[in-house]
């Protein structure tokens, strides 16, 4: 309880419950607004609070089962703090334009992608000597010009598992190919947007740089601790696995010091004399009589 009025006071810092005009709002974001002063809805703050922890604890999830989760955030106030968060937790990320089917024309994406990919090798390891400075320079500019908009997803070989969206207004054409290829979709929400359009909405200012930095921050760090779970896990089957190796040559060893043994301790079936023991058939005699004669 302590740690929820904690995060809530640093939400209230932070503007978090200041939404749009009430000449803007969206009626389905009428259960997460608290009331109306001077023009403007106040968001419920307890209510942004039980959605944000809902949707970090999924997409905490997501990160400990390995799969990718793509930021998207284009809008001035949210570029800087999406990038920073995004490679703070190694996922893919989209800070300038929106490519048109970025999601729905991937293929096409990855080709653009592997290009941008070359012309960096090229440049790196010497290649373009022999071409003239003119054809460098242009070469250098398509690079930088896709490294803009290409740089976030380089590493991103399939799909992503979901995309978290600041401002899902803004960002509607990643969300409309999210839904189309049935992607989970975690976003923040303004009074002037609809929560149904995401499977996970956070209601909260989408337009203050504080607002948004202190939810993709929280959210960042369910993922981190996501990430370090997996990790554990990994190590701990790791060493198992050795435990189990160590096990069965022990075992091995064993049972090879136990067949030596046991060899060792079968006699060689002779008397002391060196010469084989018979053994009485009968109970007794040769199977002569006293006189040597045969009973």
């Amino acid at each position: 309880m302590e740690n929820n009025t904690s995060l809530q006071q640093q939400l209230l810092e932070a503007g978090v419950h200041f939404g749009h005009l009430k000449k803007k709002w969206n009626p389905k974001m009428l259960p997460y607004i608290f009331a109306e002063k001077k023009g403007i809805h106040i968001i419920d703050l307890n209510k942004t609070v039980e959605c944000l922890q809902e949707t970090a604890s999924a997409m905490k999830q997501i990160a400990r089962s390995g799969r990718k989760i793509l930021f998207v955030g284009t809008k001035k106030q949210a570029k800087d703090i999406v990038n920073e968060c995004a490679k703070r937790v190694n996922m893919p990320f989209v800070t300038e334009r929106w490519l048109g089917g970025m999601l729905t024309n991937f293929n096409t994406v990855r080709k653009s992608v592997k290009k941008m990919q070359s012309i960096e090798k090229m440049l790196g390891d010497g290649s373009f000597e022999n071409i003239t400075k003119k054809e460098r320079l242009t070469l250098s500019r398509d690079r930088d010009k896709m490294d803009k908009v290409l740089g976030g997803i380089a590493q991103l070989g399939r799909v992503p598992a979901a995309l978290f969206i600041v401002d899902i207004g803004h960002e509607h054409i990643a969300l409309a190919e999210a839904k189309r290829l049935g992607i989970t979709t975690f976003g923040v929400v303004d009074t002037n947007c609809d929560p149904n359009k995401v499977d996970f909405a956070v209601p909260a200012n989408d337009d203050a740089t504080k607002s948004i930095a202190i939810i993709t921050n929280y959210l960042t760090a369910a993922i981190a601790e996501g990430l370090a779970e997996r990790q554990a896990a990994k190590d701990e089957e790791v060493e198992d696995t050795g435990s189990d190796e160590n096990e069965k040559k022990a075992a091995k060893l064993l049972a090879e010091a136990e067949a030596e043994a046991g060899g060792g301790r079968r006699g060689s079936g002779r008397g002391p004399g060196g010469q084989r023991r018979r053994t009485p058939a009968g109970g007794g005699g040769s199977g002569r009589g006293p006189g040597g004669g045969r009973r």
